[in-house]
C-alpha cells in the first residue's frame, strides 16, 4: 500500500517547528511535526525575551501555539522520535518513526535543537534552571547587580564574563583549574573589575535550587547568587549530518537564503543553525524556513502542470548566503 504523502514534515516541536508549521498550514500545506517531547529549556522556569509571551513558562508556551495550530486542520502531530530519514528515487524523504511506521514528506524541515552539556561540578543538577543557566540574555535580566560566578575556561570562559559585565559588575570567572588565559586576556578582565579564580571547584552550595556560594577545594567559600556557564553543546539528532548537510566551523548546519542546507529539499531552523540562540530567533528562522519551502513547492506544482516535468526546486547556499549565518563573536 503507498503511504501517504505530506508536504513537509517538521523534525522538532519547539518554537522553530511551531512557527513553521504554523506559516506552511496558512499556505494551505499538508504538515506533519514530529515532536520527541525533549526541549532544550526542559530545566527552565520561564521564557524570556519573547514579545507578548515574556516569563511565560515553555510548556505554557507550548499549550499556546498548538491550540493555535488547531485551527488549522492541514497540521497534524505525532509525540514520538523519527530514527531515520532517507531519499527515495523520487525525490521524496521516506521518515522512520519510533513505532515502526514510515511517512513520506516533499520537504523536510530539522528542528531539533541542541542539548547543554552541563558542567561536571558537584551538585550542579540541584540549580540548573534555578540558579545555574547558560543564556544571560535569557536570565541576566533577574540577576542585575547580583554576585554572579562565570564558568568556562579559555575563549568561552573570557567571552561568557565579558557578556554578562552588561548585567552585572559583580563578576568572578571561575575556571575549575588553569584558564588557559593570555596575559592580555587577564588584564582585560582586572581592568573590569572581573576576578579570575583558578582554584579547583569542590562543589556548589546552596538550597530548594537557590545557589548560595562556590566551594574550592582550597578552602575558600565565595558568595554567589548564580552561575552561568559556556560549555559546548550537542546536537538533540544526527539526522541533518546523515543526510549529508554541511556544517559550518561552529558546528551549526550550514545554510543560506530561507534556511536552505547544502541538501536538497532540507531545510534547518532553530539551535542547529547554531546563530543567535534565543526562542524568538528560533522561531523567525522557523517562519523563514517555512517560506522558503512553500516557495520551493509552488514552483516546483506551477512548472508541472506547465510543462509536465518534474523537478525539485532549492534555494542556492552559496558562501555570501552561508557567512551572513555565521555567528559573530
Amino acid at each position: 500500500m503507498a503511504l501517504e504523502q505530506w508536504d513537509t514534515i517538521i523534525i522538532g516541536g519547539g518554537p522553530a517547528g511551531l512557527s513553521a508549521a504554523l506559516v506552511l498550514g496558512r499556505c494551505c500545506r499538508k504538515v506533519l511535526v514530529c515532536d520527541a517531547g525533549a526541549p532544550r529549556n526542559w530545566a527552565a522556569h520561564h521564557m524570556h525575551g519573547y514579545l507578548t509571551r515574556d516569563g511565560v513558562p515553555p510548556a505554557e508556551f507550548k499549550g499556546f501555539a498548538r491550540q493555535e495550530l488547531a485551527q488549522y486542520g492541514n497540521v497534524h502531530f505525532w509525540e514520538g522520535e523519527v530514527t531515520d530519514v532517507v531519499r527515495t528515487p523520487e525525490n521524496t524523504f521516506r521518515v522512520k518513526l519510533d513505532d515502526h511506521r514510515s511517512e513520506l514528506a516533499r520537504k523536510l524541515l530539522i528542528a531539533t535543537g541542541v542539548k547543554d552539556q552541563l558542567p561536571n561540578l558537584p551538585r550542579i543538577d540541584e540549580f540548573w534552571g534555578t540558579s545555574v543557566h547558560q543564556c544571560p540574555y535569557c536570565d541576566g535580566w533577574e540577576l542585575r547587580g547580583a554576585p554572579i560566578a562565570v564558568y568556562g575556561k579559555g575563549r568561552r570562559g573570557l567571552e561568557m564574563a565579558r557578556a554578562m559585565t552588561a548585567w552585572t559588575s559583580d563578576i568572578a570567572l571561575c575556571s575549575d583549574g588553569r584558564s588557559g588565559l593570555a596575559e592580555n586576556d587577564r588584564e582585560s578582565l582586572a581592568r573590569n573589575g572581573v576576578e579570575l579564580i583558578e582554584d579547583r571547584i569542590a562543589e556548589l552550595d546552596g538550597g530548594d535550587g537557590q545557589l548560595q556560594a562556590i566551594v574550592f577545594k582550597s578552602g575558600r567559600r565565595l558568595a554567589r547568587n548564580a552561575l552561568f556557564f559556556d560549555t559546548p553543546v550537542v546536537p538533540h539528532s544526527q539526522l541533518a549530518r546523515k543526510l549529508g548537510c554541511q556544517f559550518n566551523r561552529s558546528g551549526g548546519v550550514r545554510c543560506g537564503k530561507y534556511e536552505a542546507t547544502s541538501v536538497s529539499g532540507v531545510f534547518v531552523a532553530g539551535n542547529i543553525i547554531k546563530d543567535v540562540q534565543l526562542a524568538i530567533v528560533a522561531a523567525a528562522e522557523g517562519a523563514r524556513a517555512a517560506f522558503g519551502i512553500n516557495r520551493s513547492l509552488t514552483r516546483e506544482d506551477f512548472d508541472q502542470r506547465a510543462t509536465g516535468v518534474k523537478r525539485v526546486e532549492h534555494p542556492s547556499v552559496d558562501d555570501k548566503d552561508a557567512a551572513r549565518r555565521r555567528p559573530q563573536s
